[in-house]
């Protein structure tokens, strides 16, 4: 795994162009609740659907 110094401006370059769902997700990614509710529901879920429950309880909306 890359080694990331996070007192160096360097290493968030790449956030400089990212837009705010970007941003969101790299959070809610890096939330072990988040990890632990996401894989009970994709276990649970016969058509891995993300169920209305787990989208209301992290704030996860999907648009076409």
């Amino acid at each position: 795994m890359p080694e990331f110094d996070w007192r160096s401006p360097d290493s968030y370059k790449s956030l400089q162009n990212a837009d705010i769902t970007d941003i969101a997700w790299e959070c809610l990614r890096r939330n072990a609740d988040y990890r632990r509710d996401y894989e009970a529901m994709i276990a649970n879920s016969p058509d891995g659907e993300a169920t209305p429950e787990f989208r209301r309880r992290w704030g996860i909306c999907f648009r076409s």
